[in-house]
């Protein structure tokens, strides 16, 4: 199960991450999503009522995407994102307890990490791959530098991922990314612009088969 999951977050290269809308729009964006070719969608653990949009998604679109958890910072908040059906849990920081407790249910971890002493941690303690975060931030040239010494490592870039600088990131060696406004616009969300949504779904999928 964990590999296969791994293996689905690597050949569909791009997450959708939810974050902060309302649950009565949760289905509408994952149709917009999907119609897009977004074969992955995370909800944060930030949302109000994440665990339940969690169970909602594994229950109606299991056949169709995998869901995940994401801002998970604790082992009580990944618990609670397995329980609810999470094929995958993601955070911004690094707790090895959670990558442990990822690893005995089968679900894939991706830990936040930022140094190459992070990534080297998180690798240790079982994680399936590493989210470089804030990858916007640090910029295409900082992945390439640390996959120089640390070619093991699957990187996941998230945080400032745009359609201007992601083919920029995948030629530097990221393996996937996780986008989150620049893909699930809030205000696109609340106005009910869903075509929207599949638009910019749509041109993210194919900047990352390029």
């Amino acid at each position: 199960m964990r590999t296969e999951i791994v293996n689905t977050l690597l050949e569909a290269r791009i997450t959708a991450i939810v974050r902060g809308i309302a649950p009565e729009k949760l289905r509408r964006t994952a149709d917009a999503l999907c119609e897009g070719g977004v074969r992955t969608i995370e909800v944060t653990f930030d949302t109000p009522g994440a665990a339940d949009m969690i169970r909602l998604l594994k229950k109606e679109y299991a056949d169709k995407m995998l869901v995940g958890a994401g801002t998970v910072l604790d082992t009580e908040t990944c618990r609670t994102a397995i329980l609810a059906g999470a094929d995958f849990v993601l955070a911004p920081t690094l707790n090895t307890e959670v990558i442990k407790m990822c690893n005995r249910y089968g679900r894939a971890a991706v830990p936040g990490v930022m140094t190459p002493t992070e990534i080297l941690t998180a690798l240790e303690a079982g994680a399936d791959i590493v989210k470089v975060f804030p990858a916007g931030a640090l910029g295409p040239g900082y992945v390439k530098d640390v996959m120089g010494p640390l070619k093991q490592a699957t990187i996941m870039v998230v945080g400032g991922v745009s359609l201007e600088n992601i083919a920029d990131f995948f030629r530097a060696g990221a393996a996937c990314a996780g986008i989150a406004s620049n893909l699930v616009s809030k205000p696109l969300v609340d106005a009910d612009d869903y075509a929207a949504i599949a638009e910019r779904a749509a041109a993210f999928v194919q900047a990352a088969k390029r």
